[in-house]
């Protein structure tokens, strides 16, 4: 996959504000897309006391969710873990192992957050609106926002509220766990959002896409 563009990523906090408040106006909340044949999964993992960044991509075919192709870069650590500024801290590497990959996804999952995010800029929103790819996030825990009590049935969802606004979704992937949280990345609705991680996750509390890509991320790192 050729990323032409060669990105320029602060490595101070007000710089980083500055940035996603700028590119945050870029985010297209609605479905930009045809369609969808390769789905590929996002996560990033962390050596050497959060030295290295290592990033994993996994592509599966869609809808048959089967692994195609893979890709792992790693690259010293250069942003400190701040919450609401992760994207500066996981996006270099992800490019890095994007550009690795000889298919191009159509759609991508990330391991975090899209609109769900103060700013309503996280590292699914920020990544799409840089590789211009459709993207969603899908995170374990929640960030902002409140909701109402989710039904304990597959597909059962609340709308996450925060200052009056809709910016994701509390979605029960799997009867009688734990919930995650969805949001729009980019070109993508939260409705249609909520479908595709729903068709992603056919077993488990986490998409496919996630599965691979944290088994990447988190089990091959540099010792």
């Amino acid at each position: 996959m050729k990323i032409d563009q060669k990105f320029d990523f602060p490595t101070d906090v007000d710089r980083a504000i500055n940035m996603q408040e700028k590119l945050r106006h870029k985010v297209i909340a609605e479905d930009q897309f045809g369609a969808i044949k390769y789905v590929a999964g996002v996560d990033v993992g962390y050596s050497n006391d959060d030295k290295i960044t290592q990033a994993a991509v996994a592509v599966l075919n869609f809808p048959e969710l089967e692994l195609k192709e893979q890709a792992i870069a790693q690259r010293p650590t250069s942003f400190p873990y701040i919450p609401g500024l992760l994207s500066f801290r996981e996006i270099p590497a992800i490019l890095d192992a994007l550009e690795k990959l000889n298919i191009i996804p159509d759609l991508l999952l990330c391991d975090g957050q899209g609109l769900i995010h103060p700013r309503r800029f996280g590292v699914a929103c920020h990544l799409g609106v840089l590789v211009n790819i459709p993207s969603i996030g899908v995170a374990k825990s929640h960030y902002i926002g409140k909701h109402d009590v989710v039904g304990l049935e597959k597909g059962n969802w609340q709308p996450l509220i925060d200052e009056e606004e809709v910016i994701g979704a509390v979605l029960r992937s799997r009867t009688g766990v734990k919930q995650i949280y969805v949001s729009t990345g980019h070109k993508i609705s939260l409705i249609t959002a909520i479908n595709y991680v729903l068709k992603c996750t056919p077993k488990y509390r986490l998409p496919e896409t996630t599965r691979w890509a944290d088994k990447l991320a988190s089990n091959i790192l540099i010792e």
